[in-house]
């Protein structure tokens, strides 16, 4: 029987990090144990991490100077430039002259590869401004912090929970491993303590 010491110590150390992983979610609501009331530690602190959260997303992972430089790379702007270009094309050579035949007649290649180089410059030097202009705008009326934290709040604690749980079931896994591992270690300590004193 004392021989089993490790394994009971075992189970006895996973069962209570399996127990206190629940806990991290159970119970869902505030319930009065005598003087004490006891709730899931996330459930409990839900707003705090919706405020953590709204602060970490605004600050940390959403900027919009990053967004603002990551338009105005070159590289996106000749995308932008070759999708432009491509339309006109297509505007220009296939839909002008289906939906405006009779002035099709008048309008040469040459006036129209004329029209196609002025636009293009223009869009060159607008496109910049635009998204400048846009990404500034978005700045003011977007408050992330107040997004990303109005989301969170509102989350029911059942559906905190499963997110909770499908960023971090490995984690509570390892936990619950770990406190196995160590109740064993712990037992087989006891066990040779106990044989050595025989």
């Amino acid at each position: 029987m004392i021989y089993t010491l490790p394994f009971i110590a075992a189970f006895i150390g996973w069962l209570t990090n399996r127990i206190a992983v629940k806990m991290l979610f159970y119970p869902k609501e505030p319930v009065k144990i005598l003087f004490f009331e006891v709730q899931g530690v996330f459930p409990k602190r839900k707003l705090l991490l919706a405020e953590r959260l709204g602060q970490i997303v605004s600050k940390e992972l959403i900027s919009f100077d990053e967004i603002k430089n990551r338009l105005s790379d070159p590289h996106t702007l000749q995308d932008v430039k070759e999708q432009v270009n491509s339309k006109l094309d297509e505007f220009l050579w296939v839909k002008f002259p289906a939906l405006y035949p009779m002035l099709s007649l008048f309008v040469t290649d040459k006036i129209k590869q004329q029209f196609k180089l002025n636009a293009m410059a223009e869009i060159d030097e607008v496109v910049p401004k635009l998204i400048d202009s846009y990404i500034t705008k978005a700045e003011k009326n977007l408050n992330v912090q107040q997004i990303v934290y109005d989301k969170v709040a509102n989350f029911s604690n059942e559906k905190l929970e499963q997110i909770l749980f499908a960023i971090l079931s490995k984690e509570f896994t390892f936990i619950e491993f770990v406190g196995g591992v160590l109740g064993f270690v712990i037992g087989l300590v006891q066990l040779v303590l106990t044989l050595l004193s025989v």
